[in-house]
């Protein structure tokens, strides 16, 4: 059953996606806009997650886990000053990610051009893929793609940013918006490890309202230049969405190549980079396409496929490690109470592309937001 549903899905969605993000400006967890001089933000998710493993490839017996956790809890502060400077700072509470709470974002904001040119400086999300630029709090499942998590990695790093977009061109409003950031590549709360930086930029194209194009790139070198070489890391990786009359449809493809071995991992916490010298190429790449809509009960059925081929490296999947390519298929369901409060629903289909026996490795999640 899986193999046809895994066989199916692309096609069906391959069909629509040539008509296909949420351009999304701010560089922080939430909209960094507004004329407070100072404004508190925040959300909590208190998610509960069932992941049906019972043993690995090798036959070994695996726990299964099942249990209540917060996935995250972020509290923060947002304002302007006079003239032209904006700030940002934003706190994760929970501890799933390192142990204890961490600083999240933290970045000063000049605009002497208004929304044409901006400069940022501090720590922020990288400026790379449509999933990524979403907030954490509006994504329309509850999970990222694997691609996302470990081909648009780090998700945070401190550095400067210039970003922008147009006001009205050519009749058209927002036409163009862009990013560019110069990086540690190190990650999040990380800055002494690395000489040379990341340079990440994206573009986003909106024809119309209701249809966003984005492109994202992404270099940089990793570690020290030894007897063995330089090890680098190169990201590229298209994106489209269509919103229109309660329809939602969005896609994105990303590649990555790996000179040497390269650590990964999205999410808030953790390095970016591996000590292994392997300098092996290895060329990763996935993709995802979603398709949601919103009923006049509040209710939004969103079904998604994602694929993640990871070139032989080894990534986790719900705390396990595997290194085999992967393909997901997310049914959920979204209820939204009110515009602050909303209530979600995942059931994650899982198969093995490159494997002979399929585990079961599939999970339901149930996660309850609350924002302010």
């Amino acid at each position: 059953m899986k193999r046809i549903i895994k066989l199916l899905l692309p096609l069906l969605f391959t069909g629509v996606l040539s008509t296909l993000s949420v351009p999304v400006l701010s560089q922080g967890c939430m909209d960094d806009g507004g004329d407070d001089p100072i404004k508190l933000m925040g959300y909590i998710q208190p998610q509960f997650t069932s992941v049906f493993f019972e043993e690995d490839k090798f036959g070994n017996t695996l726990y299964k886990p099942n249990q209540f956790y917060f996935n995250r809890a972020r509290i923060g502060i947002r304002g302007n000053i006079p003239y032209d400077v904006s700030y940002y700072v934003m706190a994760e509470l929970t501890p799933i990610y390192t142990g204890a709470p961490f600083l999240l974002d933290a970045f000063v904001t000049y605009a002497p051009f208004g929304k044409y040119v901006k400069f940022s400086m501090g720590q922020f999300k990288s400026p790379f893929g449509i999933e990524l630029n979403t907030p954490c709090f509006a994504l329309y499942t509850i999970n990222r793609t694997l691609a996302e998590n470990y081909l648009a990695s780090p998700f945070r790093d401190l550095g400067l940013m210039i970003l922008g977009s147009t006001d009205t061109l050519f009749g058209k409003k927002d036409l163009i918006a862009y990013k560019f950031a110069i990086m540690n590549g190190t990650g999040i709360n990380h800055w002494d490890d690395n000489k040379y930086k990341d340079y990440v930029a994206r573009l986003v194209i909106s024809p119309w309202e209701w249809l966003h194009i984005g492109g994202s790139y992404r270099y940089g070198k990793v570690g020290k230049n030894d007897e063995k070489g330089q090890k680098t890391k190169q990201r590229w990786g298209v994106d489209l969405s269509f919103e229109y009359n309660n329809i939602l449809l969005q896609g994105e493809y990303i590649t990555g190549k790996d000179k040497g071995l390269v650590g990964g991992g999205g999410g808030c916490g953790g390095k970016a980079t591996s000590a292994t010298n392997d300098l092996t190429e290895y060329n990763k790449n996935g993709y995802f396409v979603m398709l949601g809509y919103m009923t006049p009960w509040n209710l939004q059925p969103v079904l998604k496929y994602e694929y993640y081929d990871p070139d032989g490296t080894t990534y986790k999947y719900q705390w396990v490690e595997q290194n085999y390519i992967q393909s997901t298929v997310t049914f959920g369901l979204n209820y939204f109470l009110n515009d602050w409060t909303r209530i979600q629903i995942n059931y994650l289909y899982n198969a093995e592309e490159n494997s002979n026996v399929e585990y079961p490795n599939d999970a339901l999640m149930i996660q309850v937001q609350a924002k302010f």
